[in-house]
């Protein structure tokens, strides 16, 4: 049992209110509790001693009076070697595995680890022993594909560490110590090549953000022409339903010279994330002759999945998306569609109950329905990582 737990009192559609004795924050991540099913919840208002929490499951059973156990986390993604070429949910469970573990209709509730823990991966280690190190340090590498996979120190270390300790090079498992620090006080710290991070909490371990300077080659050239976009900058395709935004989004993919691709189907129609899923394994890359799947990382949240699940897909996304910036590799988010995206949010303020602004936007999340208005967006970052 958890350490805080509340009862239900309420439930309306994927929101329920719960009712705490102890301290809430927002944000926190929680269970609700239905017999064998705990369903991932996430709080988003807290009012007293009554908090909302937004269910990413069917809430279908929940009554009141069910118990939800708070778990003092955020809702966080797994960082480390082994991401590229993964199909996951807006939760990052790998949606093949869940298939394979659980047949056509996926079980609710039902939670995998989003990174294969028991592949060996063959380190190499970039520092030594006594060097002084902090957050988004670059400790060694692994091959991930074509790519070397920079084994970073987790971004929550903020002030400079030293490094007591570092294994050879070798071959090794996610759970595997690679390495040790130990702050200004004496604590020492292990660290394996992999972490956890809060989608909603932005990656900022960078030396500097660099001004856009240079053009995002797309190789479309009505694109590349009229439309010109920057590396480091958005733009959006507005269009109706059937106007090829999705085959555009495979072409950019394949001829567009950036290193990463990531594709967030937020609210999608399934037929369209089912044809996203079987042409990229399809598709021959320009740059390496092999699968296009092989470079790129594929978030799937259809439409007929449950809203906060949506909303949370192009969180999960960007995060991945930061992730291998901090390596130095240009990357290129797409995110279709974020109208759907920001129809989520509306959904999602509307069931708390709140007056929107005075353009008809929800107030806690103008801001952001504002900046991702249509779809898809394409998304590249250039900044100086922090490699030293």
């Amino acid at each position: 049992m958890a350490d805080k737990t509340g009862k239900i009192a309420g439930v309306n559609g994927n929101m329920i209110a719960v009712e705490f004795d102890q301290g809430v924050k927002q944000n926190e991540v929680g269970y609700a509790v239905r017999g064998d099913d705990r369903l991932k919840a996430e709080v988003i208002r807290v009012r007293g001693t009554r908090a909302d929490m937004q269910v990413f499951e069917e809430t279908s059973g929940l009554t009141a009076g069910d118990v939800v156990e708070l778990t003092d986390g955020l809702l966080s993604v797994e960082l480390g070697p082994g991401l590229l070429g993964q199909i996951y949910d807006g939760l990052q469970n790998p949606l093949p595995r869940l298939a394979k573990e659980f047949g056509f209709f996926l079980k609710r509730g039902a939670y995998l680890d989003a990174i294969d823990t028991e592949r060996s991966w063959t380190f190499t280690p970039l520092m030594e022993q006594g060097g002084t190190v902090t957050g988004g340090s670059w400790l060694g590498q692994v091959k991930e594909g074509i790519f070397d996979h920079k084994i970073m120190v987790p971004f929550d270390v903020s002030d400079n560490v030293t490094l007591t300790d570092i294994v050879g090079a070798g071959d090794y498992k996610l759970t595997d110590r690679i390495a040790t620090i130990t702050d200004s006080r004496g604590q020492a710290r292990e660290l394996t090549m992999s972490f956890e991070w809060p989608v909603k909490m932005p990656i900022r371990n960078y030396t500097e953000r660099l001004l856009p300077d240079r053009p995002l080659v797309t190789g479309t050239r009505v694109i590349d022409t009229f439309f010109p976009v920057a590396r480091g900058g958005t733009y959006c395709i507005p269009g109706p339903f059937g106007a090829g935004k999705t085959v555009l989004q495979q072409i950019t993919s394949r001829y567009a010279q950036v290193d990463i691709v990531i594709i967030a189907a937020c609210g999608e129609r399934a037929d369209e994330v089912v044809e996203t899923m079987q042409e990229f394994p399809e598709l021959n890359d320009p740059r390496t002759g092999r699968a296009l799947i092989e470079r790129t990382i594929i978030i799937c949240n259809t439409s007929s999945m449950p809203v906060a699940a949506r909303e949370a897909s192009a969180y999960t996304g960007v995060t991945l998306a930061e992730y291998y910036r901090q390596m130095g590799l240009h990357v290129l988010m797409l995110a279709d569609s974020t109208s759907r995206w920001a129809q989520a949010m509306r959904e999602m303020s509307g069931r708390l109950e709140e007056i929107p602004g005075e353009e008809a936007f929800p107030l806690t999340s103008s801001r952001a329905s504002r900046h991702f208005m249509n779809a898809p967006v394409w998304w590249s970052c250039p900044v100086a990582p922090r490699a030293r």
